[in-house]
């Protein structure tokens, strides 16, 4: 059986890192006019995809938006939960790049996780 992650390893930020993976806390909006990076709700990144929330369809759009923003495949983007509910957490492995959002928030969490080469 895989080890438990914690669900709130990004304390007062949207996002954190555990390793390589950036874990990011989303709150969906289907059904949206366009597919956009939204800005920060709480704890909770916004995001509007235009599929509708049918069986989890418009979680996979997203996943789908998200995975040439942050400069992966779609399978390097885990829905940890919230595949059928606007409240998610996908944890990205090795992003690329990061979108705008990200940066404008780099006080609170490193924007890259620390390089342990160093030690």
């Amino acid at each position: 059986m895989p080890p438990k992650r914690a669900r709130n390893l990004t304390g007062d930020s949207f996002f954190a890192w555990d390793g390589d993976v950036l874990v990011v806390n989303i709150l969906g909006k289907p059904s949206a006019s366009k597919d956009a990076i939204g800005k920060p709700f709480g704890k909770q990144l916004k995001v509007s995809v235009t599929a509708k929330p049918l069986n989890g369809k418009a979680t996979d759009h997203m996943v789908r938006f998200l995975a040439p923003l942050f400069g992966v495949s779609v399978s390097a983007i885990e829905v940890v939960f919230g595949q059928e509910n606007v409240n998610k957490q996908l944890r990205i492995k090795a992003p690329a790049r990061l979108p705008p959002v990200f940066t404008s928030m780099a006080d609170q969490a490193p924007l890259f996780p620390p390089d342990d080469s160093s030690q």
